[in-house]
């Protein structure tokens, strides 16, 4: 039996690793360690998310919680180092680029255990974001390097990565999407906020370069005064970014727009059903520019640059700029084309629901 404990930490983390927990038990190789860092951790997401994607509650919560990102990976790998010495595995499988990546990759290579990195290589060259250097780091440590993309593999080579380490497998994420993409459509969340199909646009925006800068969370939100003056905005926003602007100008003029609906943020199935449907996304994610790429809707990132190339050369997505005018000048552009603004973009490479058996056919292969 091949041991290996699997970390997730942060929201995007458990639609990474739900698909991949399923290929390994199914693969009848593999003793499992579910390890929760508590990066992001509350009752209510752990039913949104532990619930509806089927994942098996974690056999450990290190429940680290949040901190600043020395604090936050220090105590990550304090809490961590015990585990794995207990657990004697032959394998820690990180996913993604959060503070829980590179900690517990740290403390796995620290103690001779072998690491794995699935979704490793993407890069957006922006050593200002915390990601691409937790990116960076945890992909010069890894022993397995499991790629989504073709950039990926590229960026890895150029950074004198062997070869031999590399895997071109496909998408996790969208493994998981496809898996649940029939479930999310009995969603009933269109009705219960009073939603219809392709008649409203939906935001995300998280970055703390877009939200605590209140300037430029300014021109986004005076584009969307603009914007839900023709269409309804429906944004599930975070409570630290209602921290942010308590008190602010920014509060009023949220308040004003009649066609802003803000909400609580949604379970993993709604979400995905309030996508599918809408007419565009306008987000600062890297995982909904690839989701969006697959269920061909419109997406706007609210970014100067992305990890995931793919999704503007065969998605549907594009970078703009974050000015009032960019981003009213790639609305316009969306609604006058409409379904024919995503009519060329193709599936990328090897974004067929099967990344996570390809995984675990390595791995069990290694």
């Amino acid at each position: 039996m091949i041991k290996t404990i699997c970390v997730a930490g942060a929201r995007p983390n458990f639609m990474k690793i739900a698909p991949l927990m399923r290929a390994f038990k199914k693969n009848n190789n593999f003793d499992l360690l579910l390890v929760h860092t508590g990066q992001h951790y509350d009752d209510n997401m752990s039913k949104l998310f532990f619930d509806d994607l089927d994942i098996p509650r974690p056999d450990i919560n290190l429940d680290v919680g949040s901190g600043s990102h020395a604090v936050q990976t220090a105590e990550i790998m304090k809490r961590f180092e015990p585990v794995v010495l207990d657990f004697q595995p032959d394998y820690v499988l990180v996913v993604g680029d959060v503070n829980s990546t590179i900690a517990c990759g740290l403390v796995a290579v620290k103690l001779g255990v072998k690491l794995i990195h699935v979704e490793a290589g993407l890069r957006s060259f922006d050593r200002t974001m915390p990601e691409e250097i937790n990116r960076i780091l945890t992909d010069a440590i890894s022993d397995l390097l499991f790629v989504t993309e073709q950039s990926g593999v590229d960026n890895l080579l150029k950074e004198g990565v062997d070869s031999g380490k590399i895997h071109f497998v496909g998408n996790v994420m969208i493994d998981t999407l496809l898996s649940n993409r029939e479930k999310a459509e009995r969603s009933d969340v269109l009705s219960r906020f009073g939603l219809l199909p392709k008649e409203y646009g939906v935001v995300t925006l998280h970055r703390p370069s877009n939200v605590d800068d209140m300037a430029r969370f300014g021109e986004i939100i005076a584009a969307f005064g603009e914007i839900t003056k023709e269409i309804k905005l429906v944004f599930p926003i975070h409570p630290r970014t209602i921290n942010n602007i308590k008190g602010s100008d920014l509060e009023k003029r949220i308040g004003s727009m009649d066609n802003l609906l803000l909400l609580e943020p949604v379970g993993y199935l709604d979400f995905l059903c309030m996508m599918s449907n809408a007419a565009l996304v306008l987000t600062d994610s890297g995982g909904i520019q690839e989701e969006t790429t697959i269920l061909g809707v419109p997406c706007m990132t609210l970014r100067k640059n992305t990890e995931r190339p793919v999704t503007i050369t065969q998605g549907t997505n594009r970078l703009v700029e974050i000015t009032k005018e960019e981003i009213l000048k790639s609305y316009r552009e969306i609604s006058k084309t409409g379904k024919d603004s995503c009519s060329s973009h193709k599936t990328p490479k090897l974004w067929d629901g099967k990344a996570a058996e390809r995984i675990a056919r390595i791995i069990a292969g290694a």
